[in-house]
């Protein structure tokens, strides 16, 4: 169906343009009817025409979570969707970013896309040029600021997790010195036993003494200072010289004035002073070996929490307890985390879940901080894990400041932030609603109040 210019120039559209272009436009254009409930063009589609509204209402949606959302709706002739990026040409990928759809018989003027955007770039050049450098800068700039984003964030956990690492190595390399020294000693206390006199049997008899010592049992302060000093008179009594130096290590691993006795018994009077020394230095020797295997078991903890966290050696989408993701992630913040007081509630019964692991620790890490930083180092962060129908449901919770109800709709909105200028960029949350939403069919949901804000991640149990 044909139009004329007198139908296109009452639209708010093209209430600017000349009698030349509407003549040009009515000749390239033509008018389409549509039934209610007819889809005019789908999301997805190649974006091939430029519809304006002529008469009628029509409906524009949006896929969102495999669901159709009505995002708003259009009565007013002059209202328009379809191919409205069609002036950036081959710039982007051209196709419907959205579903109109008529609500009641409609009829709407269809304008080939190639042909609207040659119309906007020779009838509006400057425009155009603005309009591409708006949108390209904009791409780019969200680009930019995203990878900055990720940098930082990877920048904060390389440089906890190298803070959390330089603890625990560098009590395995002081232990491991220490431990040399009391090796070399003992080995020497042990060859003066023998140059003193005491036999090969009595000296396998003391060796074989040390392996049969009682274990440490739990004791109170009182239980302790009463052993030590026992044990302190008694070898003070044997001429052992600094007695009250022994005694606190020796009653630590366990040993009493009852096995002293018996090293006496082994040694002899005269050489018990040297023998309590090997003793307590081999004793000593034990504690270095158990520091050196704390350490580097909290290494070897910590490399395998930042395994886990960036997945690395495992397959992008994969089946996961989401409890290792929301613990390594913990594990990674530890330093960030501070003083602030941090409860899990974990479901057990909760199954693995599909998803893509290393993105979904980037969207704990920065549900996270963003808490950490409303806390302002004090609080409670809460994380728990439910089961709602169909879905896993992660729930991370603090008690800072809250965010107030006018921010509230705005917080997934990207480069929005309540934080001063040049300590957020505003992706953090929408990077995280992108994961969620998009990249795993789920949803995210906040709720606020000062003293108790709830960031509530939905993700489906089965793979979409």
């Amino acid at each position: 169906m044909t139009i004329t210019p007198d139908d296109l120039r009452p639209l708010f559209l093209f209430e600017h343009l000349d009698e030349e272009q509407l003549i040009w436009l009515s000749t390239y254009g033509s008018v389409r009817t549509y039934a209610e409930g007819d889809i005019i063009c789908a999301q997805g589609d190649p974006a091939e025409f430029l519809f304006v509204l002529l008469e009628g209402e029509i409906s524009l949606s949006q896929l969102i979570r495999e669901h159709q959302a009505e995002l708003t709706r259009g009565s007013n002739p002059g209202v328009y969707g379809g191919a409205v990026m069609a002036y950036l040409d081959g710039g982007i990928e051209q196709k419907y970013a959205h579903t109109l759809r008529a609500i009641q018989p409609t009829r709407m003027f269809a304008l080939p896309a190639r042909k609207f955007g040659k119309a906007v770039r020779e009838w509006f050049p400057m425009a155009t040029h603005l309009l591409e450098g708006i949108f390209f800068g904009m791409s780019n700039a969200r680009r930019i600021v995203d990878q900055r984003e990720r940098l930082t964030a990877l920048g904060t956990i390389t440089a906890g997790l190298t803070h959390e690492l330089n603890n625990p190595a560098a009590a395995a390399s002081r232990a491991s010195a220490e431990l040399g020294d009391r090796l070399v000693s003992a080995q020497k206390r042990l060859a003066d036993l023998a140059a003193a006199g005491v036999d090969c049997e009595r000296l396998g008899k003391l060796v074989h003494l040390r392996e049969t010592l009682p274990q440490a049992r739990p004791r109170t302060p009182l239980e302790i200072s009463d052993a030590e000093d026992e044990l302190g008179d008694w070898l003070e009594d044997h001429d052992v010289d600094g007695a009250w130096e022994l005694a606190p290590g020796l009653v630590a691993s366990g040993l009493g004035v009852a096995d002293a006795e018996e090293v006496a018994a082994v040694a002899g009077d005269r050489q018990l002073p040297a023998a309590i020394r090997w003793l307590a230095e081999i004793i000593e020797v034990g504690q270095l070996q158990a520091e050196i295997s704390d350490a580097t078991g909290r290494i070897t903890a910590l490399l395998d929490s930042a395994r886990q966290y960036s997945q690395l050696d495992r397959a992008p989408h994969q089946r996961v307890d989401l409890r290792q993701l929301l613990d390594s992630t913990l594990t990674m913040l530890k330093r960030k985390i501070g003083n602030v007081r941090v409860v899990t509630s974990y479901d057990p019964d909760l199954p693995e879940v599909p998803v893509y692991a290393a993105e979904l620790n980037q969207v704990w890490t920065n549900l996270i901080v963003n808490a950490l930083y409303a806390m302002n180092g004090k609080g409670t962060l809460t994380i728990s894990t439910a089961r709602e129908n169909d879905r896993a449901l992660v729930e991370i919770a603090d008690t800072g400041v809250g965010i107030s109800e006018e921010n509230l709709a705005r917080v997934f909105t990207p480069f929005f932030t309540t934080k001063p200028v040049g300590q957020g960029t505003g992706l953090g949350l929408d990077i995280s609603w992108r994961i969620v939403v998009d990249r795993h069919n789920g949803d995210i949901r906040v709720e606020s109040q000062p003293g108790n804000t709830r960031f509530q991640v939905l993700l489906p149990l089965t793979d979409a």
